[in-house]
């Protein structure tokens, strides 16, 4: 495993560290257990330098010629595609990903990196009319300076490399913590891909740590002046409470809890397949998962005999084996919350269309349906290959059910008829929902992001600008301006 620990340190101003904390983060494969890697923990000191660093080399590559900036993105884009199958195995090994999953985030970062190469020379000024005779205003878009990302253990490659290439891109530096599950995937590798591209040092910067070391220093330090953060709701209303205190902007992706919607002309086959991919892909670990299905009550024993033999099919097992459907989820805790959840639902009166095993971190695919109507488990988010599926009388109902949550990022509609469908979607309180597809998706050129509890701000394409840079007006006075006194 040479890879990880190779990979598996700090990365501060260009350097390669052991932290200087107190205590190990263990990095284990969630299959079978295995020892990846140990990384001593950064300290709040480290914090501080690598801010400092940050900030330092930022000055100069944020006046560097964006045509210049661009070539280190091309190189960082030619570098992921000759190691792709190193990075597929990493996802795969650190992350319990299956190849499809694997390939699936692999291909999705390699688009990320190619629109950063064009987002560095896509910011534009403005030129603006004035009232005052003489009067000139422009309008600059500049970088921020400094960008804090905070990336979660689910997509850490693709998630991280979403903030990471744009804000380098708009003549950012980043300093980024990866989620303690993927410090690897989502950290040590993205520094070591940027590093042999010829990212000037300081720019990016790697810290493993835990908020048990260092309390909110990475939000509260003084240098950043955006914090990126994708995870949990309920660490993303901290991260956004201490950001506001210090007046710092926060982008949040948070959970979800979406609902594929199948109305009574849809094409119940393709639903279907829709529907278990949107739900069991990377064991349902995915913020965008299709955690409800709701189904018109006029087709609903068709769709679900469908749907269940669909779920009995798929395979749980090894993700390094092409032909494993479900892998295992990222660890122990997370296997064990599943099962009393399962639990906790059939003895409220859901009944177990499919209820599947539990064989150490291998949770195998459950099906939930009959849930009463206040079962707290309507409104949560499931991260795991667990789905409930529910039944609606007509349009009116489909509706209401879908927007019953306090969650909106993403969902899907099924319907023969696609204007019926946008009709549907614009009903529905989310921030990104789907005709005739799956409740996952990710392009770089489309605003991406929740409502509700599920986020604040957008990221990708246009939105991305917004995130990154700030505007500045500087005015010219040809003339003479008068003054009053």
């Amino acid at each position: 495993m040479s890879f990880f620990t190779d990979l598996a340190h700090q990365y501060i101003d260009g350097e390669w560290r052991t932290g200087s904390g107190s205590w190990d983060i263990i990095d284990f494969d969630p299959y079978n257990g295995e020892k990846l890697a140990a990384i001593t923990v950064a300290t709040v000191d480290e914090v501080d330098q690598a801010y400092r660093a940050a900030e330092r080399a930022q000055t100069g590559w944020g006046a560097t010629n964006p045509y210049s900036r661009r070539l280190v993105f091309e190189r960082a884009l030619r570098i992921t595609e000759e190691r792709e199958s190193e990075i597929v195995e990493a996802i795969v090994t650190e992350l319990g990903g299956t190849r499809l999953k694997a390939g699936y985030e692999v291909h999705l970062a390699k688009e990320f990196l190619r629109e950063a190469i064009q987002l560095a020379i896509r910011p534009e000024g403005r030129i603006l009319p004035s009232p005052v005779d003489g009067k000139e205003n422009r309008v600059y878009r500049l970088p921020v300076g400094v960008v804090g990302v905070i990336s979660p253990f689910n997509f850490p490659f693709l998630v991280t490399m979403k903030s990471v290439a744009p804000a380098l891109a708009l003549g950012n530096a980043v300093v980024i913590k990866p989620n303690q599950n993927a410090p690897v995937v989502g950290g040590g590798l993205i520094a070591k891909i940027f590093e042999d591209a010829g990212l000037p040092a300081g720019l990016l910067n790697v810290l493993v740590t835990d908020i048990a070391e260092i309390g909110d220093a990475l939000i509260e330090h003084p240098v950043p002046k955006v914090i990126s953060f994708a995870g949990s709701d309920r660490t993303g209303r901290h991260v956004a409470a201490v950001a506001g205190s210090h007046f710092k902007r926060a982008i949040l992706e948070l959970s979800g809890n979406s609902a594929l919607v199948v109305l009574e002309d849809a094409d119940i086959d393709y639903a279907v397949e829709a529907a278990v991919f949107s739900r069991f892909v990377y064991q349902g670990q995915v913020c965008m998962a299709a955690n409800r299905v709701l189904v018109d009550r006029s087709i609903e024993q068709k769709f679900t005999e469908k749907f269940v033999a669909r779920v009995l099919a798929l395979k749980t097992g090894d993700p390094s084996d092409p032909a494993t459907d479900i892998g295992p989820v990222i660890n122990n805790f997370q296997a064990d919350a599943l099962t009393s959840l399962v639990e906790q639902a059939v003895a409220e009166g859901a009944t177990a269309l499919v209820r599947g095993r539990t064989r150490g971190n291998l949770v195998e695919p459950t099906v939930l349906t009959g849930l009463p109507d206040d079962s707290p488990l309507l409104r949560q988010e499931i991260f795991g290959p667990v789905v409930l599926l529910l039944s609606f009388d007509g349009e009116e109902e489909g509706v209401r059910m879908a927007n019953d949550s306090p969650y909106g990022l993403s969902g899907a509609v099924h319907t023969a008829n696609v204007e019926r469908g946008v009709r549907f979607a614009k009903r529905i309180v989310t921030g990104m929902i789907h005709v005739n597809d799956s409740t996952i998706q990710d392009e770089p050129l489309v605003s991406f992001g929740g409502e509700k509890y599920s986020g604040l701000g957008r990221l990708n394409g246009d939105s991305t600008i917004e995130a990154f840079t700030t505007q500045k007006w500087i005015s010219v006075q040809h003339g003479r301006s008068r003054f009053p006194f």
